[in-house]
């Protein structure tokens, strides 16, 4: 499912499902860092709305669908190496919008970044879609 698209073009891989979250990891390489050799935030950005994007989609049940419509994030501390692990929990589960943190922490457990995304929930009756 995610083999051609920007998750598996940067080695995004889901690694938990919990009750309350979402996790997975990516690794820091040729495919996520910026030219200074450290992971690009719009990498931890793209790793925080993938995690969003399917956790919230879980959440809304059959026959519905998550959307990102706003994300912020805040690159605490740099990565050079390795691989970085995101955690997303849900803050609202609203019937139209979730909102979302993610957590991105370094192989030694560091806080990189943190990120919110709220997302839209689509598909909920025959005639809408918000």
């Amino acid at each position: 499912m995610t083999a051609d698209c920007a998750i598996g073009h940067r080695g995004i891989e889901l690694t938990e499902l919990g009750g309350d979250h979402l996790s997975a990891r990516m690794p820091v390489d040729h495919r996520t860092r910026q030219p200074l050799g450290l992971l690009h935030g719009g990498a931890s950005v793209l790793l925080a709305e993938t995690l969003v994007s399917f956790a919230a989609t879980f959440v809304a049940g059959a026959g519905r669908t998550c959307v990102g419509m706003e994300i912020n994030a805040n690159h605490l501390r740099p990565v050079t190496g390795g691989w970085v692990h995101g955690t997303a929990r849900p803050l609202s589960l609203g019937r139209r919008t979730q909102v979302w943190d993610t957590h991105i922490r370094d192989d030694d457990g560091r806080l990189a970044c943190v990120s919110r995304c709220t997302v839209a929930v689509l598909g909920m009756s025959a005639d809408r879609t918000t």
